[in-house]
């Protein structure tokens, strides 16, 4: 019984560290445990109901052709430089999509697949395309890193202990759904999410940077449009930065990334 049970468990840390990947440009290493097709289909699924479910300002808005326009301009540059960086398997199944839904929080996600919603209660904050590179580059990154990923593999493993999580996700759907969400931060999950860790956040806003750069917009923007949430989070912090880093920490971190990001900044 006892060999049985070594075996089991070193099947089990093989499974594990089969599942572990490396996050691009920072190399850091995670854990993933959910299947990839699993997440697209689950990120569709609520992706398309969650706009069911709101505002969605019409195409023919500026503020929505301007949310298309940054968006385009980042996925195109961020899939030319993860195929030719080999990891274009991080995009191979993006079908982007970029939405602007009327809400007065300070908020914006991207899901698996590419589907990014921008909130225009941001909008206030980010003033311009380059602004709004920030934030969009931001929440892009994420998902490239597979952050809602890592997230979500960390909470099933919490909640399956020692069962099989295959069997846990299929048994338990609905606590598979709500750790998705969880995952993600969308939908009615708002206020019981589960946050960001700092590292992710930190990742975010290096990789954020990097990606803007790609898509031609100045790095240096992103110090301008974090002093501006910095001055707001005095008052009633925005969602957008409930679980990030603190103001201080956040912009010496960007100052001190911005020198890297500017070796792939050309103007556009």
């Amino acid at each position: 019984m006892k060999r049985i049970l070594t075996w089991t468990f070193a099947i089990g840390v093989l499974g594990i560290l089969s599942s572990c990947s490396r996050v691009p440009i920072t190399g850091r290493s995670q854990l993933h445990l959910v299947p990839e097709s699993q997440l697209d289909q689950m990120a569709l699924t609520e992706y398309h109901s969650f706009l069911s479910q709101n505002k969605v300002v019409p195409s023919t808005s500026s503020q929505s052709q301007m949310v298309e326009r940054v968006g385009q301009r980042l996925a195109q540059a961020i899939t030319q430089y993860l195929n030719q960086h080999g990891y274009g398997d991080r995009v191979a199944n993006y079908h982007w999509e970029f939405h602007l839904v009327e809400s007065k929080e300070a908020n914006a996600w991207c899901m698996p697949g590419g589907k990014v919603v921008v909130y225009t209660g941001i909008l206030p904050y980010t003033r311009d395309e380059a602004g709004l590179a920030v934030v969009m580059g931001h929440e892009i990154a994420h998902a490239i890193a597979q952050h809602g990923a890592e997230r979500m593999s960390e909470q099933l493993l919490q909640q399956a202990g020692g069962e099989a999580l295959a069997i846990f996700m299929n048994e338990k759907p609905q606590a598979t759904r709500d750790a998705f969400l969880q995952a993600y931060d969308i939908g009615s999950t708002v206020g019981v999410m589960l946050p960001h860790s700092r590292k992710q956040e930190s990742e975010a806003d290096h990789l954020g940077l990097i990606f803007m750069a790609l898509a031609g917009y100045d790095p240096h923007a992103a110090l301008d449009f974090w002093q501006r949430m910095a001055q707001a989070s005095t008052g009633q912090i925005p969602a957008f930065l409930s679980d990030h880093p603190s103001d201080a920490q956040r912009i010496a971190d960007i100052r001190k990334w911005i020198p890297e990001a500017m070796k792939y900044y050309h103007p556009q």
